[in-house]
């Protein structure tokens, strides 16, 4: 999302207006970026039968999954409740694919009964899979090509020791199972992870799949996950997804060719197309000088947005309300929780002063989706801006809401026992 250093808006919004009209801490999204990104991605793979499906898991807010319904895309779900959540948007079964990990298979079967394409990542599934449907019900295999790519490790997972994926080693037991069981496959898919800057390691990971895909006469698809990486600062390097297109789409076509007839080419973008659609909006509570830095506190915290502790993330931040300060200062901006809880370390900003307003940019993936009550703090309402108006998606939370799912037990008073009396 951009902001003008002179107005800071949103589609002709001022934020400051509407952090005045929903309060703050305050999600919002723009739904203007979210279509940028999806046509930039289809002209990238121009010409080829490509499909689409968001990744649910990066927000999940239903108003968000109907307006990629709106924009023509599919869905990539990863546990039973993001698949009804995508039911509820209105998405068909048929635009659906459930990639679950090391869940239940009550779970996959509950995947099967809602008339989804289950992708498998484990050989016991798989076989347990085969031996419940045979060839009645068609399947994805989820490959782990042994790729270590991608930014942070704690989000790699293509590399041999991750937990997602069958090992490129085991290709031939998945052979044997399919074989066995008569098995459909419908699809193969690779996920090797997130952020990178290059095609380099989609091409890798597709001459794996390319390769195993000989095996499966009867494919429909193959599905390259995502990975794609954004600007989180001026300079940044990002996957220059025009020259993908070019190099996996050539490499995809000669695929084609030689298996025999056109499949279709499938990518579950998430960050890449909500990450610069979002921005956390918080209201600074306190600056507080010490010895050795100046703490700029505000009324959110890690229990809003996870990702910088998680990850060592950065967010670039703004000083809304101060868009004429004269001076600028290094702050380090923190939250409110019981915690080391920092959003922002040794940030230059216009001068804040209690009471403005701070926007941290890139918020919009993997933001309020992993968002929790610790502190017993309530998450953030959402708001859409959409043709130039606000919507909210979700309403701030409440005591009610903290309490909807407690069950109390009361307590008579006991008296303490003092010396065994």
């Amino acid at each position: 999302m951009q902001l003008t250093n002179q107005h800071h808006q949103v589609q002709g919004l001022r934020i400051l207006d509407l952090c005045a009209e929903f309060g703050t801490p305050l999600y919002l999204y723009d739904t203007a970026v979210i279509a940028e990104k999806i046509r930039a991605f289809q002209s990238a793979f121009h010409g080829l039968d490509l499909r689409i499906k968001y990744a649910a898991k990066s927000l999940t807010n239903l108003s968000i999954l109907k307006f990629m319904r709106s924009q023509g895309i599919g869905l990539d779900v990863v546990s039973i409740q993001e698949l009804e959540l995508g039911l509820l948007a209105g998405f068909e079964p048929g635009d659906i694919v459930f990639t679950p990990n090391c869940v239940s298979f009550e779970e996959i079967q509950r995947g099967v009964e809602r008339g989804v394409m289950v992708n498998l990542d484990n050989l016991p599934m798989l076989e347990r899979f085969g031996q419940e449907y045979n060839d009645r019900v068609p399947c994805c295999v989820r490959i782990n090509p042994h790729i270590a790519a991608g930014g942070n490790y704690k989000i790699q997972t293509g590399h041999a020791d991750s937990k997602f994926g069958i090992s490129v080693l085991q290709l031939a037991r998945v052979k044997q199972i399919v074989d066995a069981y008569h098995l459909d496959v419908a699809g193969l898919h690779v996920h090797t992870g997130s952020d990178f800057q290059s095609a380099e390691a989609f091409v890798q990971a597709a001459q794996i799949l390319f390769k195993a895909a000989h095996d499966y006469p009867n494919l429909r698809f193959i599905d390259f996950g995502s990975g794609f990486k954004v600007a989180y600062r001026e300079g940044d390097a990002v996957t220059d997804v025009a020259d993908l297109g070019i190099q996996l789409g050539e490499a995809f076509a000669q695929f084609c060719e030689s298996y025999g007839r056109s499949l279709q080419i499938c990518f579950e973008p998430g960050k890449f197309l909500v990450s610069e659609c979002g921005l956390l909006l918080v209201k600074t509570n306190v600056v507080k000088t010490t010895p050795t830095r100046t703490f700029v506190g505000v009324d959110s915290g890690l229990n809003h947005l996870l990702r910088p502790m998680l990850y060592d993330a950065f967010h670039d931040i703004v000083n809304v309300s101060n868009v004429d300060a004269t001076n600028q200062r290094v702050y380090t901006v923190v939250g409110y929780i019981c915690e080391t809880d920092t959003l922002g370390w040794d940030r230059t900003l216009n001068e804040v002063r209690p009471g403005d307003i701070l926007a941290l940019k890139n918020a919009g993936a993997y933001g309020f989706s992993m968002s929790s009550n610790y502190n017993s703090r309530f998450r953030p309402a959402e708001v859409l801006v959409h043709h130039g108006q606000a919507h909210l998606i979700r309403r701030r939370e409440t005591m009610e809401d903290l309490l909807r799912n407690q069950v109390v037990v009361n307590f008579e008073p006991e008296m303490i026992r003092v010396n065994g009396k």
